[in-house]
């Protein structure tokens, strides 16, 4: 009986496992001893299943103190036959800084946590030895963090190893050897080390991709992004699938790779952050050139492109005229051929009508990405900036 009632706790998926134990309580009489371990065994197992769950995390209220200075030594120089020796204490050491390092491997501010101090520094010592430093503490954080100071932008970390110091520790302070002179031959001042620099920061992060998928919800812009690099977004027949954004990578011939950041469904007054709607924007802010994704099996699909191209434009002024095309998907079905005409006379730029879930016309899409690629590359290059590389 232990066996198969084990065998039943665990065949099933973790959603079914609460339903299967009362299912099993009410129907087989039970030893109370075996009724607590078949809970307790159902609560590990969900405990798990919570634990294993990671959170993309795109904003983060950090506040960072910087080290604390050593304070200044006091102490005077004594050996045999030598009785005054005079003032030999060191200076302390200052404290150490925070800083914040880009770094490409981290995708989320999940890791981040919403305190960080510097190292205090060392006190002086006698024989004129100085403190120790304070060592600084390094928070890595995603390439794309936008750093925020009482509403203002104060760093902006866009590059693979890009630090900033987000607070700067103490000086330390000085020992009673720093007083000495020929007024006072044998001080006895010294002085504590300085506190380090306090700040509350609000961290953003952006995500940096070359193309933006930017379309409603349910227009397929995650199948799209599966078919067109090695991402996996989720991918199901209702709305808003896609919580948070998702990179692929588009690899070429000549091993060049242009990213392609999948934003989540957009809706009507998401610039007045109806529906997360400021969350999913900013990642927008960072993508240089910007794909509309349509279903052109919905009547007048135009009409999508006009509400998407507005929300934009009353987000960020002149977020809508980045260099864009408009991929009209679900070609596969028939309304959305009879659509396609209509949508390429009420709009002037151009369409590229596609099926993300059959492939059909992909690679005009592949060569039209790197197109606008390149031209973004040569745009940089002629400013005499870096483009980003993936």
């Amino acid at each position: 009986m232990t066996a198969e009632i084990l065998f039943h706790l665990f065949s099933g998926t973790c959603h079914d496992r609460k339903q299967q134990v009362c299912i099993l309580l009410n129907s087989v009489e039970q030893s109370a001893c075996w009724k607590v371990t078949l809970i307790n065994c159902t609560s590990k197992v969900q405990t798990s299943s919570s634990l294993q769950t990671r959170y993309f995390v795109d904003h983060r209220r950090v506040r960072v103190v910087g080290g604390q200075g050593g304070d200044g030594g006091h102490s005077f120089y004594s050996e045999p036959r030598k009785i005054f020796g005079g003032p030999d204490g060191g200076n302390g050491g200052d404290g150490g800084h925070v800083v914040l390092k880009a770094d490409q491997q981290m995708k989320s501010l999940s890791s981040v946590l919403p305190f960080y101090q510097g190292v205090r520094g060392g006190r002086g010592g006698s024989k004129n030895c100085y403190g120790a430093n304070g060592a600084s503490v390094y928070v890595k954080v995603p390439v794309g963090t936008s750093v925020k100071e009482d509403g203002v932008v104060v760093a902006d970390l866009t590059q693979h190893g890009e630090e900033y110091v987000a607070a700067y520790g103490g000086a330390g302070g000085k020992g009673n050897r720093f007083f000495l002179s020929n007024e006072n031959r044998a001080p006895m001042l010294f002085t504590p080390g300085e506190p380090g620099q306090e700040r509350v920061l609000h961290l953003e992060l952006k995500t940096t991709a070359h193309a933006g998928l930017v379309g409603f919800p349910n227009a397929g812009k995650s199948s799209l992004l599966r078919a067109l690099s090695n991402a996996k977004p989720a991918v199901a027949a209702y709305p808003f699938t896609t919580l948070n954004p998702h990179v692929g990578i588009v690899r070429y011939e000549d091993y060049e790779q242009v990213a392609v950041a999948d934003i989540p469904g957009l809706i009507r007054g998401a610039h007045q952050n109806r529906g997360l709607g400021v969350a999913f924007l900013r990642h927008i802010e960072r993508c240089r050139f910007l794909l509309y994704v349509v279903d052109l099996s919905v009547p007048r699909p135009w009409i999508q492109l006009q509400d998407l191209k507005y929300e934009l434009e009353q987000y960020k002024n002149g977020l809508s005229e980045r260099p864009c095309v408009v991929i009209g998907n679900k070609i596969d079905l028939a309304q959305s051929r009879i659509n396609l005409p209509l949508l390429k006379e009420q709009i002037g730029d151009r369409v590229i009508a596609l099926s993300a879930l059959t492939g059909d016309n992909l690679e005009e899409l592949l060569l039209h990405l790197r197109e606008l690629y390149d031209i973004y590359v040569k745009t940089e290059q002629s400013r005499g900036q870096r483009p980003v590389k993936w």
